[in-house]
Formats: C-alpha cells, structure tokens, sequence
C-alpha cells in the first residue's frame, strides 16, 4: 500500500507541476501580475491538489474500481435483467445527484436554472442512459449507430431551443453532459462496463467494456435541453459569482470543507450502500477483500474532499483572475495561454489517469497511456483555443459542435470500434472538476474583460463542451493513423514479394517433403 501511494503521488506531482509552474511563471510577468496572498493561495492549493490526486487514485485503485467490477459481474451472472436494469438507473441517478462536479457547475448558475431542479434533471438523464448503455452490451448494438441517432437528436432539440428564443441555455446544456461524468461517476461505470462486458464475454467483450461513459454523457445534454425548451424564455440575466480568494481566516473557507465533505460523503456512502447490498444478495465476497474496499473507498474520500477543497480555494479565483488579466493585456496572448494551460491542464483531471490505465489494461497495450495523454492534451489545447476565438469573434458554440461532431462520427465509420468507444468515454472524462472548476472561471474572467458580464452565459460557458468534444477527433485520428500505417506496411511487403526474383522464391514439394 505504502509503495502504491509513493508512486501515485509521485505521478500526481508530474501532472500537476507544469500548470502550476506556468500560472505562477505568468504571475510575475505583465500579463497576469496576480498579489502575494493570490500567489501564495495558488501554491499551497496546488500542493494540497497533488496529496489530492494521489490519495483518490490510491483509493480508486484498490476500492471504486473493484467494486464497480463486481457489481457489474454479479448482476450479470445472476441473470437477472430487470434488477440489472433497475440498479443501473439508481446508481445513475443517485451518483450524479451527489457528483461534485456538477455542484460547482449548477452553483455558479443557480440564478439562471434552479440548482436542485438542474441536478435531479441532469441526474434522471444520466440513470436513463446507463440503462441504455448496459442494454446496448447485452444486445451487442453498435455504438456508432446509437451516438449517430442521439446526438443528430440532440442538434434537432437545440433548432427549437434556439427557435424558441432560449438560445442562452444551448452552452449550459452541452455544459452539463462534461461534467457530469467526473471523478466518482468515471472509474465506477467504467469498471461496471467493464465486469459486464468480461462476464458477457464474446469476441467484442473488449470494445463493450467502453462506452458507457460517451453514451451516460449525452443523456444530461438532454434532459436540460428539453428543461430548457419549458423553462427558458426571452432574455435572461446571470450575476458574476464572487471569485475572491479565501485564506485560512476565512470563515467561508471551513464552510467549504465542511460542504465539500459532505457532498463527496453522500456520494461514496451511496456506492457503499449498494455495494453492501448487492454483497448480501449476490456477491459475497470474503472479508479481506471487503476489507479492502473499505480502506480504499476512505482513500479516495479524503483524497477528494482535498482536491475539491484546492480546486475551489486556489484554482478557481486564480483562473478567473488570469482569464482576465491576461484578455485585457493582449485577447492573442490570451489565446496562446488558453491553448498551453490546456494541454497541460487535462493532466491533472483524477478520473483521467483512471481511464488511461485502464484503457492500456483492456487494450492489451494496443492503445498506451503515452499515446492516451499527448491525445488528451492536443484536443483540450485545442478546444480552449476554440473558445477563446469564440469569445473573441462572439459567435455560437454550435458553430463548432456540429462540425466537431459530424467530423467525430463520420471518423467512427472508418477506424476501429474500440478506437470510437474509447474517445467518446475520454470526451467526458476529459472534463472533469479542474475543468469545471479552472478554466470554466478562466473562460468567464476572459469574457468579462472581453464583452462584459452580461455576455457571460452566451459566450463562456461552452468551453466545458468543448473540451469534451475535440478528444472525440484527436483518439479516433489514432485510430485511423494505425489503420493508414497498416495498409502501408502491408502495401510495402506485397510490392517487395511481386519484385521479388524467382531465385530468391523457395519451392516446397509437399510430396516429397523437401524443397
């Protein structure tokens, strides 16, 4: 255990060190001259980030994963549908309601959407396509034709959103499919998949334990979609949060962690609840491994309520400060910035190490963690040069997702089905909290030294979108890189066999048993 953690904080501080060397490099230079409290404020919560993340990747590890695994193997053996079907929709429901991911982002638009009415709504989306994707392993459907249907779906729903003068709410709901998948959703519906799909079985058990995820994401983009076509009408306003930093004096901070505690307690005592169930009915697995768990499952709370607790105190005002800093200096060193600290930023998202290794598992090393994180990071780059742009030109985030999206689906037809499943997954994984909770207040500080506080909900928020979108182009251009070297290398070696001379062409004689 000891050795475990040594090395999970080891790659914490890997992944964590280069943002926050470049936020407090840029710090000091005219673009973004934050104070010595801001400064100080930053490091200290980027070392508590790295303890954080170190501490949560122990935890799922050795407790969220196994467990989403068991579950997933004793349902499936006891071949029971409907309660498979049933647990899937409750454990949807249930852990995104308690997800803190999508806290931080329904507090910070409370005054536009009820945040209770945003979560339950968000939570009901998330259960509903849970249901669909186990459904999908069982029946062995393609995932490409399902995604192809549901976002053209969703595209339709956001014409009569648009028709219907809410046109604002369209970033906010494509928001909330990103961070809805974050650190406690990600590694437990992905070892769910994952023990469905190997007790399952069959040729394609590999591809089904993907895909969980990139379908779990679309179900929220709907739901507040259609929440949105009854409750958004006309103009709406959206006050600016209080983005000031807190200090250890500060009252407000221990409130924090105190509801920060509680919210990630919720959620973990809510996957212990039904794994304590599930292990009195099916599993019954013996006590060390229980043991285990448990031990874990306080790992990863401790270790999240830090990041969490980090992310908020540090992260976020320093994103917001910077985002605006930086804009009011120079909108093009603003750009180059946001494309950087994207690409190093996605290190640092928990449940993105969880599914790298997981997917190197899987794959059998076909598709590595190295090539996983250079993908990961070049989408995210991307997509916060994206929005940048979009803030700078002002125009509608659609303006990217439908090619973004028509491009990433028809890559699903050419390349590998594994490749597909995996980017979709990676999509929601790769915004997660950080995201949510540092580039979205980045994206906000740079749109109201751009265009005010009033442009806010139509032009900063979308970014989150974004970033779950371009690892969906990036992953499957691997796919189809390997598929374009193979061709070659097989093109190659069949040119080398026809130019070959017929003395270097070895007969057999299978008669005679010699050549």
């Amino acid at each position: 255990m000891r050795k475990k953690l040594k090395y999970k904080l080891w790659e914490a501080l890997l992944s964590v060190l280069p943002v926050a060397a470049l936020v407090l490099a840029v710090s000091f230079t005219p673009l973004a001259p934050l104070t010595w409290t801001e400064r100080a404020v930053f490091a200290v919560s980027a070392l508590l980030l790295i303890v954080g993340i170190g501490l949560f990747n122990v935890g799922a590890d050795i407790a969220m994963t196994p467990m989403g695994r068991y579950m997933g193997e004793g349902l499936t053996k006891s071949r029971r549908l409907l309660v498979l079907l049933l647990v899937s929709f409750l454990l949807g429901v249930l852990i995104t309601v308690a997800e803190p991911d999508l806290s931080v982002l329904a507090g910070q638009v409370g005054a536009v959407i009820s945040p209770t009415l945003l979560i339950i709504c968000v939570g009901v989306g998330v259960g509903l396509f849970l249901v669909l994707a186990v459904i999908r392993m069982i029946r062995k459907t393609d995932l490409t034709a399902l995604l192809l249907f549901f976002y053209m779906l969703l595209f339709a729903f956001s014409a009569l959103l648009i028709a219907g003068g809410a046109q604002s709410f369209l970033p906010l709901s494509f928001d909330s499919g990103g961070v809805t998948t974050g650190p406690i959703t990600v590694p437990f519906i992905m070892a769910l998949g994952l023990g469905i799909a190997q007790t399952l079985g069959g040729r394609s058990a590999e591809e089904n334990s993907f895909g969980l995820i990139a379908l779990c994401s679309v179900g929220p983009v709907l739901a507040v979609l259609l929440l949105s076509l009854f409750a958004g009408r006309g103009e709406i306003s959206w006050p600016l949060p209080d983005y000031s930093v807190m200090t250890g004096f500060d009252p407000a901070l221990w409130e924090l962690v105190k509801d920060t505690a509680w919210d990630v307690g919720k959620s973990l005592l809510l996957m212990a609840a039904f794994f304590a169930l599930l292990q009195a009915i099916v599993l019954r697995l013996p006590g060390k491994k229980l043991l285990q768990i448990g031990a874990g499952l306080v790992f990863a709370f401790v270790g999240l309520v830090v990041f969490l607790v980090a992310v908020a105190v540090g992260f976020m005002p320093v994103g917001f400060r910077l985002g605006r800093l930086i804009t009011a200096f120079s909108d093009k060193a603003m750009l180059a910035f946001a494309f950087v600290i994207g690409m190093l930023v996605v290190l640092a998202e928990p449940a993105v190490h969880v599914l790298n290794q997981q997917v190197e598992e899987v794959t059998g090393g076909t598709v590595t963690k190295r090539q996983m994180v250079v993908a990961l990071s070049v989408g995210v780059g991307v997509s916060l040069g994206l929005s940048i742009l979009r803030l700078i030109y002002g125009f509608s985030v659609l303006y990217y997702l439908i090619p973004g999206y028509l491009l990433s689906l028809g890559l699903s037809f050419f390349v590998p089905k594994i490749y597909t499943a995996i980017a979709f997954d990676s999509g929601g994984v790769a915004s997660g909290p950080l995201t949510s909770s540092f580039i979205l207040p980045m994206a906000i500080g740079a749109c109201v030294s751009l265009r005010g506080a009033d442009a806010v909900l139509d032009f900063a928020f979308g970014v989150v979108a974004l970033v779950a979108m371009t690892p969906l182009i990036t992953i499957q251009s691997l796919g189809f890189r390997a598929i374009v070297t193979r061709k070659a290398r097989a093109a190659s070696k069949m040119r080398k066999i026809l130019s070959a001379d017929d003395a270097q062409i070895i007969y057999f004689d299978y008669e005679e048993g010699r050549s």
